[in-house]
C-alpha cells in the first residue's frame, strides 16, 4: 500500500538520506457500510474492517446508537434520507459517490469481512490484470447453522468506483463496465460471514416487504392460476434438493418452504392486483419499515 522514496543530500563532506513514504492512491480501498438502526452488529462489523483505508457509514436516519458507534471509530458518516423507503438499494450509489478511494468494498451492517478477504483484495488490486469488480461468496445462517442451500450466494461488492453504477431497485446488483472475477466457492475463508441468522418471523416479514417491491417489476408477467402452485413448488425443489438444503436437516426443510413461500407471495399479490381496481393498485405504496 505504501511506496518509499529517498532524497540524497550533501552537506560539506557529509552525505544524508531522507526517506519518504507515500501512499499509492490507486491501491486505496474504502469500505461502505449502509445502516439503519444497525447497532446490534455494527461494532463487530467495523472492527473487522478497521484496517482498510477508509470507512464510510451511510446511514438512513437511524434512531438507535448506530451513529454513536460509527463516530466512536472515526468513520466518515453521511446521511441518506429514508423517507418511505424499506430497502437499501437507493442509498448504495449515493454512498459509493462519497468514498474517497478508487476502490470500494460494500458491506451490510451484519456482514463480517475476514482478514483473509482483506489481504486477498489488496493483493488483487496490485495485479496488472486486476478486474473491475469481484463477486464474493457469503455464508448465511438459519436456526444456528450455515445453510448449504444459500452458499455460495455470490454478491458483487468489491468495485472500481469509476466502472460501476448501482440501480436503485430491490435486490439489484451493480452494473459494472468491465471484467468481474468470482472468488472460488471452495475459498470459504474469503466468504462474508452473514450474522443475521434470521428467525422464521424475520424471514416472513422480509418476504412480505420484498414481495411488495417485486410486484411492480413483474407487473407485465402474465402469471396464471397455476403459477400459485408451480412457482413455489419449483423454488422449494431448487432450494431443498438442487441446492442441497436437504443436508441441513429440519432447518433446511423449513428454509426451503420459506423460499417457496416468497414466490407464492409475489404471484398472489399480482393476482390480487388483477382482482382490484387498477387505479387503486397502481397508487398503493408500501408502509415504511426497513
Amino acid at each position: 500500500m505504501f511506496h518509499a522514496f529517498f532524497i540524497r543530500l550533501f552537506c560539506g563532506d557529509n552525505e544524508y538520506f531522507i526517506i519518504f513514504a507515500a501512499m499509492n492512491d490507486a491501491q486505496r480501498i474504502s469500505v461502505i457500510i449502509n445502516t439503519y438502526n444497525a447497532e446490534r452488529h455494527l461494532e463487530a462489523v467495523i472492527e473487522a474492517v478497521k484496517d482498510f483505508d477508509e470507512i464510510v457509514v451511510c446511514d438512513m436516519e437511524s434512531t438507535d446508537r448506530t451513529l454513536d458507534i460509527a463516530r466512536s471509530y472515526g468513520c466518515k458518516v453521511v446521511t441518506f434520507p429514508k423517507g418511505d423507503l424499506r430497502i437499501v438499494e437507493p442509498a448504495r450509489q449515493f454512498a459509493i459517490d462519497k468514498a474517497g478511494s478508487p476502490w470500494v468494498l460494500v458491506v451490510d451492517a451484519d456482514e463480517i469481512v475476514t482478514p483473509a478477504l482483506r489481504k486477498y483484495l489488496y493483493a488483487a488490486i496490485r495485479k496488472a490484470d486486476c478486474p473491475d469488480a469481484i463477486a464474493i461468496p457469503r455464508k448465511n445462517y438459519f436456526m444456528g447453522r450455515m445453510m448449504h442451500s444459500s452458499y455460495p450466494d455470490y454478491i458483487v461488492r468489491f468495485l472500481r468506483r469509476s466502472k460501476c453504477s448501482w440501480p436503485p431497485v430491490i435486490h439489484a446488483s451493480p452494473k459494472v463496465d468491465g471484467n468481474i472475477w468470482k472468488i472460488p466457492a471452495s475459498r470459504t475463508d474469503l466468504a462474508f460471514e452473514h450474522l443475521a441468522n434470521d428467525s422464521v418471523a424475520d424471514i416472513i416479514r422480509k418476504n412480505n416487504t420484498y414481495s411488495d417491491y417485486e410486484v411492480p417489476r413483474r407487473r407485465q408477467k402474465k402469471y396464471g392460476c397455476m403459477a400459485l402452485v408451480y412457482r413455489p413448488v419449483f423454488r422449494f425443489f431448487k432450494s431443498y434438493f438442487l441446492k442441497r438444503g436437504c443436508l441441513d436437516g429440519v432447518p433446511g426443510l423449513i428454509h426451503a418452504v420459506l423460499d417457496g413461500g416468497y414466490q407464492f407471495y409475489i404471484v398472489a399479490k399480482l393476482r390480487e392486483e388483477r382482482q382490484c381496481d387498477p387505479m387503486s393498485v397502481n397508487t398503493r405504496t408500501p408502509a415504511p419499515d426497513i
